[in-house]
């Protein structure tokens, strides 16, 4: 029991499900006191905290395009997932954009960004359940490259259009590129191993450099990455494999990838908290686009890579049965879309309701498992039910006694 309760709050998102629950139920029934909390942390959790959930997740793409094995390394590996993201982005903004002109919410334009986000852990975590291979199965790798180049996407989005002041870009570039060198020098000239030295010497500045220059700060700490030794190959998005190596840049990973899990259920905690009247116009926008624009985006925009552009699909990953399945399981674009939301800069009852528009993009969980059993796919497939039966078989037992 005790283990189940571990793997759910460490390796489910079960802290950022519990943060999350929480603020709603605290917002709803105390929302003066919740202001007053939100207040406080916001900073320290939205651009302290979130710098090493963003850390981690910068981590997997270098590793992805840049080591060897990566899954995203090369074109021919990493061409039909940009196609994709291209579709995933776009289509949603599209949407909101489209949105906003019709319901005469002009004012909300600039949150068209919102609905270009997809959450890594929750679009994992429905997967999960569907292909019976977990990450290993070549649909969730697809999903998870396409994930991690969209939130990559986002950040650069933020980072470009949602900055609080004017970039300010000889002071990032200067303190940005100290923390580099200094990096740099750390890993040629003294061979230094510890990740901490370079959280400080390189990740300080630059964090710094991104808090002065006008950019936002959770992004300050991606730089870190890029002067930390690493592994000569990439095992794989999110490879539990990783455990098992000791280079700096994974020993990091290790280090922090339980105090990030707690880091999320503060994130959740403090921008959640949205009172169930902030249902609007704005919740339609953001729920509609997500669900509906990563469906029809990178479903649209995958099908015309492959059948336009001659790129290919992953092994056993079929354009008319999964493609749909992981197109609905991108559309969970909670925490980073909430963390956009925020960055927009909208205030007040809007942002409210745009960040429930976030929040109800939950829906696309149910929606993907339902569709994998019309499509039958992973678990649900004719195949792997026949193999089930087989093994079941093999057994000495019935296939009906057995499920029953």
């Amino acid at each position: 029991m005790q283990k189940k309760v571990s793997d759910f709050l460490f390796k489910s998102s079960g802290f950022l499900i519990l943060g999350t629950l929480l603020a709603l139920v605290w917002a709803n029934l105390a929302h003066e006191s919740y202001e007053g909390v939100h207040h406080v942390l916001h900073f320290v959790v939205n651009d302290i905290g979130m710098a090493f959930f963003f850390l981690l997740v910068g981590k997997e793409v270098y590793e992805s395009i840049f080591l060897k094995n990566g899954a995203l390394k090369g074109r021919e590996r990493a061409s039909l997932p940009i196609v994709a993201v291209i579709g995933g982005m776009a289509v949603p903004a599209g949407i909101y954009i489209l949105a906003a002109v019709l319901f005469d919410k002009s004012d909300l334009v600039g949150g068209w960004a919102i609905p270009c986000a997809t959450d890594i852990a929750f679009s994992l975590m429905v997967l999960k359940f569907i292909y019976p291979e977990g990450k290993a199965h070549p649909a969730v790798i697809f999903l998870m490259a396409v994930a991690i180049l969209d939130d990559f996407g986002g950040l650069a989005l933020i980072a470009l259009f949602y900055s609080p002041t004017p970039p300010n870009f000889l002071i990032v570039g200067g303190l940005v590129g100290a923390g580099l060198l200094l990096g740099y020098i750390l890993r040629t000239k003294f061979h230094v191993r510890s990740f901490w030295a370079y959280l400080i010497l390189t990740g300080v500045p630059s964090w710094l450099g991104f808090y002065f220059g006008g950019l936002h700060a959770a992004l300050g700490l991606l730089p870190v990455i890029f002067v930390m030794p690493h592994a000569e190959s990439d095992l794989g998005i999110f490879a539990k494999e990783e455990l098992n190596r000791h280079d700096t840049l994974n020993e990091m990973e290790h280090f922090f990838k339980a105090p990030v899990e707690v880091v999320l259920f503060f994130f959740g905690l403090v921008n959640a908290g949205v009172v169930m009247s902030s249902f609007g116009i704005p919740t339609a926008m953001v729920g509609g686009a997500l669900i509906i624009g990563k469906l029809v985006g990178i479903g649209l925009f995958t099908v015309l890579g492959v059948k336009v552009l001659n790129m290919r699909l992953p092994e056993r990953v079929t354009l008319g049965r999964d493609l749909p399945v992981l197109a609905m399981a991108a559309a969970i674009g909670f925490t980073v879309a909430l963390f956009v939301a925020i960055a927009t800069g909208i205030k007040g009852e809007d942002l409210d309701a745009l960040k429930m528009g976030a929040l109800l993009s939950f829906g696309a969980f149910p929606l993907t498992y339902i569709m994998a059993k019309i499509f039958k796919v992973g678990k649900f497939s004719i195949k792997h039910a026949d193999i089930t039966d087989e093994r079941t078989l093999a057994c000495g037992k019935d296939p009906v006694d057995a499920e029953a």
